[in-house]
């Protein structure tokens, strides 16, 4: 089966973004589209969609009669926190570093019944049970992320600690068929507390950076409240705003 016209455009990214980090364009500037298409063996077009992409989340710039440049912004302030245009806005695929994906240690995984403000985030009768799931995040052996999620269990109902050792919006995808394609997400900081001491090698007056919200399901239903604890170090993302006058 030859790959859709949106693969083909996203494995270009992909596959660009690992060569700028692997500083294959040490000039700064990536060769021009005719070159791209031959490199890739495909259309001009494809090769305009992923460079229009790419300048658009500010990885590279255009520069009139000159060519196509990498920002070294971009380069400088790489966050662990990627989210790319793919089907899933899943962790387990998205927090990388280095081209390396996270690893996980499950902390706790428990069922109860939802507090009244996890009702209501999730759309949730008080007779619904969620499972509560304590995972913590590692980059080789180094902790940075303490994730305490919330699944109603009326939408996963047969979900495992094996399960949940991977990406459980995967594991949504290929078995049900449903994608976790929106959130909405609050990010801040706040003092850490004796378990973020302990779980992420914090010092007593280091802070932790918080990302917590909602994440829904591709046809609105809303799937996981997720409460996300960070080492300080690696609370750093990344946007690029376009000015208009």
């Amino acid at each position: 089966m030859r790959p859709t016209a949106e693969l083909i455009y996203k494995q270009i990214i992909a596959d660009l973004k690992k060569r700028i980090f692997e500083q294959e364009f040490p000039d700064m500037k990536l060769p021009d589209e005719r070159t791209l298409s031959s490199t890739y063996n495909v259309s001009r077009s494809s090769i305009k969609r992923a460079l229009n992409r790419m300048a658009n989340d500010g990885i590279i710039f255009k520069k009139r009669g000159s060519g196509t440049f990498i920002n070294p912004l971009y380069l400088k302030n790489e966050s662990v926190f990627n989210y790319e245009e793919s089907s899933n806005l899943g962790v387990t695929d998205n927090f990388k570093m280095n081209g390396k994906r996270s690893q996980i240690k499950v902390l706790s995984f428990e069922v109860e019944r939802p507090s009244s403000e996890l009702q209501r985030d999730l759309f949730l009768e008080p007779e619904d049970f969620v499972y509560k799931i304590v995972r913590l995040r590692l980059f080789e052996d180094k902790p940075f992320m303490i994730e305490t999620g919330y699944i109603p269990i009326k939408i996963v109902p047969k979900l495992t600690e094996q399960i949940i050792k991977g990406s459980i919006f995967n594991y949504m995808q290929d078995k049900y068929k449903q994608s976790v394609t929106r959130s909405f997400l609050s990010v801040f900081a706040e003092p850490s507390t004796k378990e973020d001491q302990e779980l992420l090698l914090l010092k007593e007056n280091e802070p932790t950076g918080i990302m917590e919200g909602v994440f829904f399901l591709d046809n609105g239903t809303p799937f996981e409240y997720s409460h996300m604890r960070f080492h300080y170090k690696y609370l750093k993302f990344n946007t690029f705003v376009s000015v208009s006058q």
